[in-house]
């Protein structure tokens, strides 16, 4: 057996010691849980009529109440790629539940929100607060207690998150993610980056702009970039609650429908009525959320993850922070490079050898613990493997022992590069993550003049005037969870990029949110404290920042500081709260949030989580 890595080592016993009184009352409550609603016997005559009166056939399966009886709780709809598949799901479900003698019924819908959609939009400002929006939306949905096991239908960067923080409420449930996989490889990313660089540039047309688009988000199916999606996609392999391989097989194809079949038939057998019993509340443990970390930072994946991966470990009572993340990025190799990172996208991957050649890469360095607890029998090295069909039998195999493509995967012996590319910069500005493995190194320090905004248009603005042709450190401020709720500010990349094009030294640095698909332009991202002042009124240091200010910001050193003294100098003032598109009805998540290092949320902040 593979000896454990030891800085995986170290990192998960101090989570696992940090973590231990939280842990312990969450595996307590999950476990009185399974004792009263283990069954439907507790529940009475009008409640359970009322739980089965649509149930056509099922119905008297349902009443029997010996069968399992599966919830479906969806992010269905048909205006999103990702989710435009599932549409069909529920309907295929009841009838492989009833193959295996169970009942399934969808038990509700999440929202699901893309942030592709509204990026640079005001509706951007509701997204991260969408995660507790599903989380707390997949509770209304279990919280009727009709259930044996749950299959969660969602891929989207807020709705996997949201999914698993609500999903471990009910940790004495089983629960298998059933992803629908990419849409068909469109129009070249390196093509796509460079008509975004020419439109910012006023060299392109919106007419070219939305041609170029179109060609690349074209077909129903997740996005094809490795961003925040197609990362959750990966950790839910992670942290074995996918049957395995399913990530990235293409929707409405018979092996997707296959892999469909398979988790249904799985999630009958993981339940309490099942004979191999496995709650979510067991899946998800340390190891889990520390396989999911290295799998993110070995893969390359987004930044996102930064905040979400926090969030979720909270829900099973498990405390992870940077420092984690930073040493743990420090241990574990980078062997893919999926664009934005590289050229290729995530069918590209899969066809290079995928998550499973990964796993079976990082089960063999000891970078993850091949000894957890999966929704798949044999642990993470039935994650290893990849799934094919034989005639119309659904098989696995081992993953290829050697990458299709050394330029997208590579072993942990010979690595893009010797760490996870995700680093922990902080000095007197705060605490920050910076994504090293989507910049060249040569760009890893950048000294130079601040320009001081409270806005990304404010950023385009300065950009097509002209005001920005210089070295200079761009510093958007107000955009953390508490000010706005934390929007996606991914549309600053191209006319940033534009400038580093140029040659000019130039870095972003926020304590608003960037994504996986950040592209290439140095930043230090998510800053924490936020500029916007928190319940103790204390403004977080950029708000002390002004122009002209000269910032430090170097991944080498873990170095964010700003050389000004900022002593005697009064914080700026906020710009108003957003109104309009809904934003004020999310004051409520705005006015509860932490900070980003602890996962953004109210609503698990509020819970004492």
């Amino acid at each position: 057996m593979t000896m454990l890595h030891p800085v995986v080592e170290r990192v998960t016993a101090r989570i696992i010691e940090r973590s231990r009184p939280s842990r312990e009352a969450y595996l307590a409550l999950m476990d009185a849980e399974a004792d009263k609603h283990g069954s439907r016997e507790f529940m009475g005559c009008s409640n359970l009529a009322h739980g089965f009166a649509a149930a056509l056939e099922d119905k008297p399966t349902i009443a029997g109440g010996r069968a399992p009886n599966l919830g479906i709780v969806t992010a269905y709809n048909d205006m999103l790629s990702a989710h435009q598949p599932y549409g069909r799901y529920p309907e295929a479900m009841k009838l492989y539940a009833r193959e295996v003698g169970a009942t399934a019924q969808v038990a509700g819908g999440v929202p699901a929100m893309c942030d592709g959609v509204t990026q640079g939009q005001d509706g951007m400002e509701l997204s991260l607060f969408s995660r507790d929006t599903i989380a707390l939306s997949t509770a209304v949905a279990l919280s009727h207690a009709m259930f044996d096991g749950v299959a969660a239908l969602g891929i989207c960067d807020k709705i996997v998150p949201g999914l698993v923080i609500g999903a471990l409420r009910f940790g004495h449930l089983p629960v298998i993610f059933v992803p629908g996989g990419p849409m068909p490889t469109g129009l070249g990313n390196r093509e796509k980056q460079k008509v975004r660089q020419l439109y910012a540039e006023g060299k392109a047309t919106r007419a070219d702009l939305l041609e170029s688009e179109s060609r690349s988000y074209h077909a129903p199916g997740t996005c094809t970039f490795y961003g925040t999606a197609n990362s959750n996609q990966m950790m839910m392999e992670l942290m074995g609650l996918h049957m395995p391989g399913a990530a990235f097989v293409p929707p409405n194809t018979p092996l997707r429908s296959a892999l469909t079949r398979a988790a249904v038939h799985r999630l009958a057998e993981i339940g309490r009525k099942g004979h191999d019993y496995r709650p979510m509340a067991r899946v998800v443990d340390e190891k889990a959320i520390v396989n999911a970390a290295v799998g993110l930072l070995a893969t390359g994946g987004s930044t996102n993850h930064a905040i979400h991966l926090p969030a979720m470990a909270r829900a099973a009572g498990i405390r992870i922070d940077w420092q984690d993340l930073d040493e743990l990025s420090a241990a574990v190799p980078l062997i893919a490079r999926v664009y934005p990172n590289g050229a290729g996208d995530v069918n590209h991957f899969h066809a290079a050898g995928g998550i499973g050649y990964v796993v079976r890469e990082l089960l063999g360095a000891g970078l993850i613990h091949g000894d957890v607890l999966t929704v798949a029998a044999h642990g993470m090295a039935a994650y290893a493997q990849e799934p094919y069909l034989d005639h119309e039998t659904l098989e696995w195999r081992p993953a290829p022992h050697e990458s299709a493509d050394p330029e997208m995967l590579r072993p942990v012996a010979a690595p893009f590069q010797p760490d996870g590319g995700m680093r922990l910069v902080a000095g007197n500005l705060g605490r920050a993550t910076f994504k090293t493995s989507a910049v060249a190194e040569e760009r890893w320090t950048v000294e130079a003049p601040a320009r001081v905004f409270d806005s990304q248009e404010a950023v385009t603005a300065a950009f097509k005037a002209g005001e920005l042709e210089r070295d200079v450190i761009v510093v958007v401020r107000f955009q953390g969870p508490r000010a706005n709720g934390m929007p996606e500010l991914h549309k600053l990349t191209p006319p940033l990029g534009v400038l580093q094009d140029r040659g000019f030294r130039v870095a972003l640095v926020t304590d608003g949110r960037m994504s996986g698909a950040s592209g290439k332009v140095p930043a230090a991202i998510h800053v924490t404290p936020e500029a916007f002042a928190g319940p103790s009124g204390e403004a977080g240091p950029l708000a002390l920042v002004r122009d002209g200010d000269i910032i430090r910001l170097c991944a080498r050193s873990g170095t964010l500081e700003v050389l000004a003294d900022l002593a005697g100098r009064t914080p700026t003032a906020p710009p108003p709260p957003g109104a309009g598109t809904g934003r004020e009805l999310f004051a409520l998540f705005r006015h509860g949030a932490d900070g980003a290092e602890a996962g953004a949320s109210a609503m698990l902040a509020s819970a004492g989580l």
